[in-house]
């Protein structure tokens, strides 16, 4: 399969991993050929990039971290309760009694066995899905990617549920912001990104007074844009006032964020967030907690187009799961644009010499 950014799909493509709509159902299912209206309403629901068939990339396949199921659960589950919360006359307000922290924690007891289940489960976030409302597909996102950090840690199976549950519900504040401004194209006046901002407290006080959702997971929504350095907000406070689990979480909420098409902007390529994020290392995010991410994520994903410092063009065919930042790269163009009439192969953890110059979203190679 190859990695193509929905910019540059084209009809008469197959896709090679399925598309999950915003209740994690299955919209487009592997083999389906794309057309005009498939790519325009892919782009429209927010997707950024899909895994086409190419029969350079035949047995590279990317993984999908969450079983179906617990997928459909999660997205079922942040849709029910986020809805719930929101107010006003963008969404009718859901009434009746709710048991959060029970049907939260039934949830990410399966997202971690799900993760746990892989071997090298910091690859990438393989999975494709739309999303009516970005919230509900970051919050998923920040949640997968801050558990996975949390097992490499070394949190004990308590703790690594708390700082689930704290990413899981890190932007629930944001349900009760004016959906016109959270989602406006253009520049936003002082006022609006005052408002956007306030969802941090918002998301404190909704989850300090549900029942049975642990204090420290109301921090996480409290906390999770402060900064080292005390640029963050809402209170400006410094690195030792910040819980460590808000630190992870910032990370993996700074980084989905940047990888994530948005109304304003394209999505950024791994590398390229990756590279933004290190320049607040020390500063902004944490330094160690940088290092362990940056040993974890798969800044070239599985099946990208790349251009080699030696002329050459390849697609990305495995993750070294030692040094992520050097895969291994299947050669598809010799150094004058040729086409290899064989398979090879370059492992760049080997081959220091040789490094990444840049990336293609063309497949014609």
């Amino acid at each position: 399969m190859r990695y193509v950014p929905i910019s540059a799909c084209q009809s008469g493509m197959r896709l090679a991993k399925k598309v999950y709509n915003e209740e994690g159902m299955v919209l487009l299912s592997e083999n389906v050929e794309l057309n005009d209206s498939f790519i325009k309403r892919l782009r429209d629901m927010g997707v950024s990039y899909v895994y086409v068939e190419d029969m350079h990339t035949e047995g590279i396949n990317a993984p999908n971290i969450l079983s179906e199921e617990t997928r459909r659960e999660a997205n079922r589950m942040i849709r029910r309760e986020f809805k719930r919360l929101m107010t006003g006359s963008v969404l009718r307000k859901h009434s009746g009694p709710s048991d959060m922290s029970g049907a939260f924690s039934r949830l990410l007891d399966s997202i971690i066995d799900d993760i746990s289940s892989h071997e090298d489960a910091m690859v990438m976030l393989g999975d494709i899905q739309t999303a009516d409302l970005y919230v509900f597909k970051h919050s998923l996102n920040v949640c997968v990617y801050t558990t996975m950090f949390g097992i490499y840690h070394g949190y004990a199976k308590e703790e690594l549920k708390m700082l689930s549950m704290g990413a899981l519900l890190h932007d629930i504040g944001k349900t009760q912001l004016d959906l016109q401004i959270l989602n406006k194209p253009g520049r936003l006046s002082d006022y609006e990104f005052s408002h956007i901002k306030s969802h941090t407290e918002l998301g404190f006080r909704i989850l300090k007074n549900e029942p049975n959702i642990p204090l420290i997971v109301a921090h996480c929504a409290y906390q999770h844009h402060e900064r080292l350095n005390g640029s963050g907000y809402p209170r400006g406070i410094l690195s030792d006032h910040i819980h460590e689990y808000a630190k992870w979480i910032a990370i993996a909420d700074s980084f989905d964020a940047m990888t994530s098409h948005r109304v304003y902007r394209s999505a950024m390529q791994p590398h390229e967030a990756l590279e933004i994020l290190y320049t607040g290392s020390g500063t902004l995010y944490d330094q160690s907690m940088l290092a362990l991410f940056r040993d974890r994520i798969a800044v070239y994903p599985l099946g990208m187009t790349v251009e080699l410092s030696t002329g050459e063009v390849g697609v990305i065919s495995k993750i070294n799961s030692k040094i992520p930042q050097r895969p291994i790269v299947r050669l598809l163009l010799d150094p004058e644009g040729k086409p290899y009439s064989d398979m090879k192969e370059i492992d760049l953890s080997l081959k220091l010499n040789v490094v990444i110059t840049g990336y293609r979203t063309d497949i014609m190679a």
